[in-house]
């Protein structure tokens, strides 16, 4: 087939493209297979790059779907790669081992959608189960290059030693900070003032005492003001020195005066370098202990001089044995010089020379006495001897042992002290047998009241032991003694206080007393010049009972002429009231004065009383003068007693009525005894009508009839009580005594013979009566009857 050349410039053009062509692709497929083989060689490149990473990509897909290397499920504990991110965590009741928790993957998913959705990246730590290894997650959302869809790209990053590493810092750090502050909260809290300087030496850090101390608001200002504490020194400032201390590296404490709070104050600074990050410093207030140790200079030379003033030798031996100090009576006792105490000589040496001046006593073996007496400074308690010296000197030395091992020697010249003890020895012996040579019993008090001294006839008088003395018993256990011996013992008081008022209140004070026995004692107590009390003692029983029976005697003429002017003054007025009332209404019947029947018969009826009442009064005088003189014929018989207190309160009715008074009757019949029923009836008639006058209206009395007591001698009681008047004691007594009451009372028929005639009948009948009365209150008459 003939082609034009057209159609072979085409062909030729074809082919010329086609082989272009082939070039192209055959340059291209070269150039695709280098580029295979360099993506080759940098995947394998990057995959050992991942191998050997610290972190383990995890792609998380949007469907739960996961890719991971296989490195990550080994590091999770799993045998192969799940293919979901809920296969990480082994099913409920599986035994698979590894993997994560439930909650962790629960957690994991929820961070991963959050993801998803807002692109937010997120970070997590989370600690396998059963396992020490902690793992580090850091999820973002992953380049739509690396995984179109919304995938999540989670890092994991295996931070065990870091963690650990992390931990164990932490808990150094917070066991730093821990201290730190505990360290500043000391330093702050501290009393004493303290600083810190930095290299520069400047104040960085100051406490608030500090603070305090410079008058400063905070630390601040003062570390801003540099305000210092301390003055300069010789020149250089408080931060030269610690300069210096910085340098050497050496601790110095210096002892420095300075102003704080507001008092000039003694210190004791130290600056410590703390390397070369600068210096600490403190202060410590030592003022006191200075104040201290000038109070002790000035005591210790105070109780030397008071010592040197003492009429008591005291020497001072040291822990070494070493003559320290002897006042003046010590020196002189043992011939000291000053040479000799100021160069501190030995105790054993200090005897020998003692012993060469005749100034120890003579003994066999001075040595072994010597080592004896060295032997003191090792005891606990004082020794005391006494050193009988060559020329009749006495001393009386005290061996006192210290705390500190040293000694304090007392000495004392007792030769003159007993010399006076032998001449008071002998003046007591002569007191002694002077107060026993007396007839008057002695004894004598101190003022803490204890018996000291008495003569032998003082036991004898109270009726004492002898016992009893020799223990000096005080004035309690004394009177206590003696007031066994006392009628009343209570009287014992009043020597006790004769005895307080010789001794304590320097006065005289006298006093009798009976004793038990019948005598009577009369006594003083006396103030002694040395302060003691003498109580000296009298029996003055022989004219005692002389005197009383002069007394009684002159007291039974005055009673007797007392009852004869009571008598007489008391008939007089019961004898002329009737007589002048019948005299009266006689006179008034005469002169007609009584002109009708009935005025008559009321005067004749007041005659009739007055004469029935003259009679009575006769009766009552006879009666009286018969009883007296013995002469009152008792005609006995038996009477029951309920009846007879029956009739006579029937007789009286119509009085005990009209004085609107109430009268009880208490008793039971049979109650019968041999009596006078005239006698007795009269008796106790007077004490009925005694009652009934007595008692205002609306009043009562009461009449009580019973067996006296079985330890009585009586065999019955009647009792009349009212609830009247009542009487004083003089009143009772004048009644008794059947005196008229005083001139101005008006008269009653209570005060005249009625008690005493009734008394009188009664012991007739060899009973008893017993009034008892009290103002206001009532009367009591107690009647007792064989």
């Amino acid at each position: 087939m003939d082609l034009s050349p057209l159609s072979l410039v085409l062909i030729a053009l074809v082919l010329a493209a086609w082989a272009v062509g082939a070039g192209a692709v055959v340059l291209r497929a070269n150039r695709s297979v280098k580029r295979a083989k360099a993506m080759r060689t940098s995947l394998k490149r990057m995959q050992t790059l991942l191998d050997l990473a610290p972190a383990l990509p995890l792609l998380v897909r949007v469907d739960g779907r996961i890719e991971a290397p296989d490195r990550l499920a080994r590091m999770l504990g799993l045998g192969a790669t799940p293919k979901y991110l809920s296969e990480l965590a082994a099913a409920p009741g599986t035994p698979r081992a590894g993997g994560l928790a439930q909650a962790q993957v629960d957690q994991l998913w929820n961070k991963i959608q959050t993801t998803q959705k807002s692109a937010a990246p997120f970070r997590m730590a989370i600690t396998l189960p059963n396992s020490q290894r902690s793992l580090a997650l850091y999820g973002t959302l992953a380049d739509p290059q690396v995984s179109p869809g919304g995938a999540a790209l989670v890092w994991v990053f295996d931070f065990t030693e870091s963690h650990a590493e992390m931990a164990r810092l932490r808990a150094a750090a917070a066991r730093a900070t821990g201290d730190f502050a505990a360290l500043v909260g000391l330093i702050e809290a501290a009393p004493m003032p303290m600083w810190f300087r930095g290299s520069d030496l400047t104040l960085q850090l100051v406490n608030q005492a500090y603070v305090d101390a410079v008058g400063a608001m905070t630390a601040a200002e003062v570390v801003q003001s540099q305000i210092e504490l301390l003055e300069p020194e010789d020149g250089r400032s408080p931060g030269e020195i610690a300069g210096a201390t910085l340098q050497s590296q050496d601790k110095s404490e210096r002892i420095v005066t300075a102003t704080i709070y507001g008092a000039r104050r003694t210190l004791r600074v130290s600056d410590l370098p703390l390397g070369q990050e600068g210096v600490a410093g403190y202060a410590i207030d030592i003022e006191e202990q200075q104040q201290v140790a000038r109070d002790y200079r000035a005591f210790r030379e105070a109780t030397r001089a008071l010592i040197d003033q003492l009429s008591v030798g005291v020497a001072l031996f040291d822990g070494d044995e070493r003559l320290t100090f002897a006042n003046r009576p010590f020196r002189r006792l043992f011939s000291l010089t000053d040479e000799a105490v100021d160069a501190h000589t030995p105790f054993d040496r200090f005897l020998a020379e003692a012993r060469e001046r005749g100034c120890t006593p003579e003994v066999r073996d001075f040595p072994e006495w010597r080592r004896e007496r060295i032997g003191w400074f090792g005891m606990r308690e004082s020794v005391e001897e006494a050193w009988p010296l060559p020329g009749g000197t006495h001393l009386r030395v005290v061996a006192q042992p210290m705390p500190d091992g040293g000694l304090v020697l007392l000495t004392e010249d007792r030769t003159e002290s007993l010399a006076l003890s032998a001449v008071r020895d002998t003046l007591l012996r002569t007191r002694t047998a002077t107060l026993d040579s007396l007839f008057e019993a002695l004894a004598i008090f101190a003022p803490d009241g204890s018996v000291q001294l008495w003569n032998r006839s003082f036991a004898g008088t109270w009726g004492l032991t002898p016992e009893l003395l020799d223990q000096h018993p005080s004035a309690d256990e004394l009177l206590s003694a003696i007031g066994r011996n006392l009628v009343r013992p209570e009287e014992a008081s009043l020597i006790g206080a004769a005895v307080r008022a010789a001794t304590l209140d320097r006065r005289e004070k006298q006093g009798r007393v009976n004793l038990a026995d019948g005598r009577t004692l009369r006594f003083a107590g006396i103030p002694l010049p040395d302060g003691n009390g003498l109580l000296t003692v009298l029996d003055i029983t022989a004219s005692e009972k002389a005197e009383q029976a002069l007394r009684e005697r002159a007291e039974a003429l005055e009673e007797a002429d007392a009852v004869k002017a009571r008598f007489l003054a008391n008939m007089s007025y019961e004898f002329r009231t009737p007589l002048t009332t019948i005299g009266g209404y006689a006179e008034l019947l005469k002169s007609g004065a009584a002109a009708d029947a009935q005025a008559a018969g009321e005067y004749v009826d007041a005659i009739l009383t007055a004469v029935e009442r003259l009679t009575e009064q006769v009766e009552n005088v006879l009666d009286l003068s018969q009883s007296e003189a013995g002469l009152l014929p008792i005609r006995k018989e038996r009477i029951d007693l309920l009846d007879l207190l029956t009739t006579l309160v029937r007789e009286r009715e119509e009085a005990i009525i009209g004085a609107g008074l109430s009268l009880d009757l208490k008793g039971r019949r049979g109650r019968v005894i041999e009596a006078d029923p005239r006698q007795l009836g009269r008796a106790l008639g007077n004490l009925i009508d005694n009652a009934v006058t007595g008692t205002p209206d609306g009043g009562r009395i009461v009449i009580e009839l019973r067996k006296a007591p079985e330890d009585s001698a009586a065999a019955m009681e009647i009792s009349i009580a009212d609830n009247g008047r009542g009487m004083t004691s003089q009143e009772l007594a004048r009644a008794l005594g059947g005196l008229k009451p005083d001139k101005d009372a008006p008269p009653e028929k209570r005060s005249g013979l009625g008690i005493p005639l009734a008394r009188q009948l009664i012991e007739a009948h060899e009973g008893t009566l017993e009034m008892s009365s009290r103002k206001g209150a009532g009367t009591t008459a107690l009647i007792r009857l064989p």
